[in-house]
């Protein structure tokens, strides 16, 4: 079921709302979050067709922001609501013309599922310097954003570490999950200490100056950045003496694990899409300190300078100086067109 409502107020909105569950004999209750994806019109129909998919699992009303010609015009508020087309929640469009755009909060607040958890989300690159301050973030318990989207992103990774509060986090870091399952499990095994490391994916990978910098504090040992063509990270090499334990992943698909005196072993580790993201972290609404540490480490590097590209010298990534001294040759580089990100 679709309606449209054009020039519109809360109260309208939320009456429909009422009348369409009715018609429908859906529940008055049964969602367990409210999600509030702030996007343009461009990002709107990937990240809201995610967060129809994310809940299946984790059924929920979501309130897409979209932000319309804030700087002129009269305020108007336009909505659609669209209900059992996919899934048991409820999303709703609301775009937002003229200064009402500036205060989106006033419009969100009085359609937020009651005694509820909200979740925000920023899938496109424009972020705010601090989530947590933002009139919409400071509404959600769970703060979401991906610096992969971002035009300088390592930059805006940098800056979101800066402005961490408990609550935050990032995609690039979502989508390591699976590369710190299969590293910890082949830790876990005897080994040998280890000395040195080295992550290698593409130029400006932010998962991969994560990864980096999470190896390095949980290891303590001194992690290179090495760069490749991709996709996403390709590699992870962790020095021993009695060899090397390498994690392969040329085509972002299926890795090969390495370890010494033992017989390789493929290991599925697929780029996870948008959808499978977003539906990981709506599964925990808890600080994840871990992505703290590990995005401060790297945003003390990036800010100190003292890596070298390709030079195991410092435990932190290597290209994060290059990518900061770079930033033409980054933003040359054409977008990839997989949804999944970079790792």
């Amino acid at each position: 079921m679709n309606i449209d409502l054009t020039g519109t107020t809360t109260r309208k909105i939320q009456d429909a709302l009422t009348q369409s569950r009715h018609l429908m004999g859906g529940p008055a209750v049964g969602m367990v979050l409210t999600l509030i994806i702030v996007t343009d019109e461009s990002a709107q129909y990937d990240a809201v067709r995610a967060a129809t998919e994310a809940a299946r699992e984790h059924p929920c009303r979501v309130l897409t922001v979209i932000s319309r010609d804030p700087r002129g015009g009269s305020s108007r508020l336009d909505a659609e609501i669209r209900m059992g087309e996919t899934g048991p929640g409820e999303t709703v469009l609301l775009r937002m013309y003229g200064p009402l755009a500036e205060h989106a909060d006033s419009v969100v607040v009085p359609l937020l599922m009651p005694d509820t958890p909200v979740v925000t989300w920023w899938p496109g690159g424009k972020v705010p310097k601090a989530p947590a301050k933002d009139p919409l973030g400071a509404l959600a318990q769970r703060r979401v954003t991906d610096s992969y989207a971002a035009r300088d992103r390592l930059g805006t990774l940098a800056q979101l570490a800066e402005g961490y509060r408990p609550g935050d986090t990032d995609f690039t870091w979502t989508r390591l999950t699976s590369w710190r399952s299969l590293l910890a499990a082949a830790l876990d095994q005897h080994h040998d200490e280890i000395a040195s490391g080295e992550v290698t994916a593409e130029p400006d990978s932010p998962s991969a100056e994560l990864l980096a910098a999470w190896l390095s504090v949980r290891l303590g040992v001194p992690m290179a950045r090495t760069v490749s063509e991709g996709p996403g990270i390709t590699g992870v090499r962790l020095t021993t003496t009695s060899g090397d334990i390498v994690i392969d992943r040329p085509d972002g698909r299926v890795a090969t694990l390495c370890r010494p005196g033992q017989p390789d072993r493929q290991v599925s580790l697929l780029r996870r899409p948008m959808a499978e993201l977003l539906a990981e972290e709506l599964r925990r609404l808890d600080p994840d300190e871990v992505y703290r540490e590990a995005a401060a480490r790297f945003a003390k590097d990036l800010a100190h300078g003292t890596a070298k590209p390709g030079v195991a010298s410092d435990p932190v990534s290597a290209t994060a100086e290059a990518a900061k001294t770079e930033p033409a040759r980054r933003h040359a580089r054409e977008r990839r067109d997989d949804a999944a990100g970079d790792a």
